[in-house]
């Protein structure tokens, strides 16, 4: 972990796993799977953006992927 875009992607990577396995404990999860997919590939495309130089591009992605997350997983939601 040498870039600022290593630190950035893995710590929205951790907050997307706290997120998921929170929900997944629950008795009925109120989301599935598949919906936790394209911000994890938002988190790997970001890192991997930002490590070729593409600093702007990479925080973009992950404001996507972060939009993402509190536009469809709603984080506040009670599961």
């Amino acid at each position: 972990m040498q870039t600022i875009y290593d630190w950035l992607a893995v710590a929205a990577f951790a907050a997307l796993i706290v997120l998921f396995l929170q929900r997944s404990a629950s008795d009925d999860p109120p989301d599935r799977l598949w919906q936790y997919l394209p911000p994890a590939i938002g988190c790997a495309v970001a890192n991997y953006v930002g490590n070729a130089g593409y600093g702007l591009a990479a925080v973009l992605i992950l404001c996507g992927a972060a939009a993402y997350v509190f536009l469809v997983l709603k984080p506040g939601r009670q599961g």
